[in-house]
């Protein structure tokens, strides 16, 4: 049996969330006007009328937050609406992934960097970074992933928790690392700003910071509406364009030096293209169902609905 950690929060009786709050302003502008995108109850996507941002609302809180990131969202019964079918499972092919992007990474990186992932999940990228040479280090919050990490990279480079404590246990200085990475994180989190300018504090002048979000903008997304599959409403607590990115890092102390959607794709197996189908409808769903067949097989897929956006901390 689940435990609480491990259930995907349900409505109550009432048609609300436990755990959950409305939202009344926009989290990058403040502004209380929005229009609705989408209901999909009991959640509403909408879209600030002033700057743009696309958010979720209502949103879970606290402790009710943290625990949709237990054992079953790692291992899900339900991906399509929460965490992934089996994270772990995928390791070759996540570790593949993050291989095709370090030519992008390496680009913004002396020989010998060092690195902080922050939600660091297993590990994935910081392993394939940590066998090229550079001096690597994670922050991952849920203990039911980080643990794979900590295997693979140890217990010293890995911080189960969030960054504050991580820097306040580990001693991180200011102007210490040269990269900070977030890989699909920045959508998670409730307040993002405290987030980045401490990241700006941690990152060396010559430093830069790099961020992969899903692009809201972007043709599928706007192709598939709310079937669109990045929209997963007790985790994806924004959707992001290019505009609300380089406004949200502007905000921080950070200057947008490269952003595209190039390096953004991903080597997914087919059981995952069938999973994703059936977000599509039971047409699509049936159509896609041979795909579960292969599922030991893979491809690299890119529909540019995702961004990575590099960013330089601005001048004191």
């Amino acid at each position: 049996m689940a435990t609480p950690a491990q259930r995907t929060p349900a409505p109550a009786t009432d048609g609300t969330l436990a755990g959950a709050a409305a939202v009344t302003r926009c989290q990058l502008c403040g502004s209380g006007e929005r229009t609705r995108k989408f209901l999909d109850a009991p959640f509403e996507v909408v879209t600030c009328d002033d700057c743009g941002l696309v958010y979720v609302t209502p949103r879970l809180q606290g402790q009710a937050l943290v625990d949709v990131y237990g054992e079953g969202y790692w291992k899900s019964d339900d991906p399509k609406a929460r965490g992934y079918a089996d994270y772990a499972r995928e390791s070759a092919l996540y570790l593949r992934t993050f291989a095709k992007r370090m030519a992008l990474v390496q680009r913004w990186l002396p020989a010998k960097a060092r690195i902080l992932d922050v939600g660091c999940a297993a590990g994935y990228f910081l392993r394939v970074a940590h066998g090229l040479g550079h001096d690597v280090h994670g922050v991952e919050l849920s203990p039911a992933i980080a643990g794979e990490a900590v295997a693979a990279l140890g217990a010293e480079r890995i911080h189960v928790g969030t960054l504050d404590e991580a820097i306040a246990a580990r001693h991180y200085e200011r102007g210490s690392f040269d990269l900070i990475t977030m890989w699909d994180v920045v959508e998670h989190i409730p307040e993002p700003q405290p987030v980045l300018r401490r990241i700006r504090e941690l990152l060396k002048p010559s430093g830069h910071l790099l961020i992969e979000t899903q692009n809201v903008a972007s043709r599928w997304a706007r192709l598939l509406g709310r079937r669109w599959h990045h929209y997963k409403h007790t985790e994806h607590l924004y959707h992001f364009s290019p505009a609300t990115i380089r406004r949200l890092l502007g905000d921080c102390g950070f200057r947008p030096v490269a952003l595209g959607a190039a390096y953004a794709g991903k080597f997914v197996s087919f059981g995952f293209l069938a999973e994703r189908a059936g977000r599509l409808g039971p047409v699509a769903a049936f159509l896609a169902k041979p795909l579960g067949l292969l599922k030991g097989m893979s491809l690299y897929v890119n529909p540019h609905d995702e961004i990575i956006v590099v960013a330089a901390p601005t001048a004191d």
